[in-house]
């Protein structure tokens, strides 16, 4: 286990190893639930993993979420290690905390936590927010005026995933679809908008539909002229 620690001496010795070696092991307890490492390991493990992972997974497919879940691991780790750096210099962090244990998926699910923010009502995303940033301190140690490095990869990780919120390709696009854009010919020849459910496909291609739901139009039957309106305006959110 300590081969695949992320400490300064392993980065700098087999840095590969250590940085994708130590995401496949689990640093926490599944048994000692009234502990306070037992809450880390549900934050982690069951609001990280099995909730905002999956939940990356089925909005931006699995190789995206392979690369957010992978990158803020190894992102943060890297970055960690150059606070680590600045903090021994200065004294702030003990000489043995060069060899000590890192290692785990934490940071990982830190980052899919801070983008699952996207997937919370508009009211809820910045108590979400705030709690992301403020569960690790919660046993957060100080040996000087930073607090552990686990804790500050923690709250790194957290903010690239904030990060990632901001760029447009990672959030949900919302469109308006105006109901000329639904007008057919009918057997008068005349382009026609008529009231009745309208199905929605989104994929990549009509060979891989991802996404399918379905909208009622109402109104009475409409004659469409050459004024129509085909603007489709998209945002994202």
């Amino acid at each position: 286990m300590n081969h695949v620690s992320t400490n300064l001496d392993n980065l700098h010795d087999h840095p590969g190893a250590s940085l994708l070696g130590s995401v496949l092991f689990f640093d926490g307890t599944l048994t000692d639930v009234p502990s306070l490492e037992f809450v880390g390991t549900f934050i982690t493990l069951g609001l990280g993993v099995c909730c905002f992972l999956a939940w990356v997974e089925s909005r931006w497919s699995k190789p995206r979420a392979v690369a957010v879940f992978l990158g803020g691991h190894i992102t943060a780790t890297l970055l960690t290690a150059v606070v680590v750096t600045v903090a021994l210099q200065h004294g702030w962090y003990p000489a043995a905390v060069r060899q000590a244990s890192d290692y785990g998926v934490s940071y990982g699910a830190q980052t899919v936590m801070a983008v699952g923010t996207l997937a919370l009502p508009r009211r809820a995303r910045l108590p979400w927010a705030a709690f992301v940033l403020a569960w690790p301190l919660g046993g957060a140690e100080w040996p000087g005026p930073l607090p552990d490095f686990t804790t500050v990869g923690h709250l790194i990780a957290a903010v690239l995933g904030f990060g990632l919120v901001a760029v447009p390709a990672f959030r949900r696009p919302r469109g308006q679809a105006p109901a000329d854009r639904l007008a057919y010919t009918g057997a008068d020849l005349r382009r026609i908008v008529e009231p009745g459910e309208i199905t929605v496909l989104i994929g990549a291609s009509s060979t891989d539909v991802r996404l399918r739901g379905a909208v009622n139009l109402t109104g009475p039957v409409r004659t469409v002229g050459h004024d129509r309106v085909l603007h489709t305006p998209v945002s994202a959110s």
